[in-house]
């Protein structure tokens, strides 16, 4: 069963340690969306994939690729809430003609 989750969202740059990063952060119902599947996961399979990721099938345009989202938890007010990170390659970038702070229909399978 493969579940399909869309959202439009900016494109953030990071910098770390070792380069540049580009990457969209997954929040509200599609955050919540995938935080579920994630739960599901670990119910049938018993165990978390390895840093809680969910595995995608991840599409920006015409552009398609697996990879995986990763969770990342913020605090609000004592509350806690989950959203998830996917990095975006500069191959994915030139393809579809992108740069930082550009809007990004995305849409993601959840494996």
């Amino acid at each position: 069963m493969s579940e399909n989750v869309t959202a439009t969202l900016p494109l953030k740059r990071w910098q770390g340690d070792r380069g540049t990063y580009h990457l969209v952060t997954v929040t509200g119902d599609a955050a919540e969306a995938i935080a579920m599947h994630a739960r599901l996961h670990r119910l049938e399979f018993g165990k978390q994939r390895g840093f809680g990721s969910v595995k995608v099938i991840a599409r920006i345009g015409a552009t398609e690729w697996k990879t995986s989202v990763f969770p990342m938890n913020i605090e609000e007010m004592s509350k806690q809430t989950k959203n998830w990170t996917l990095l975006v390659s500069k191959k994915v970038m030139r393809a579809e003609d992108l740069a930082e702070c550009d809007p990004v229909a995305l849409e993601l399978d959840l494996l």
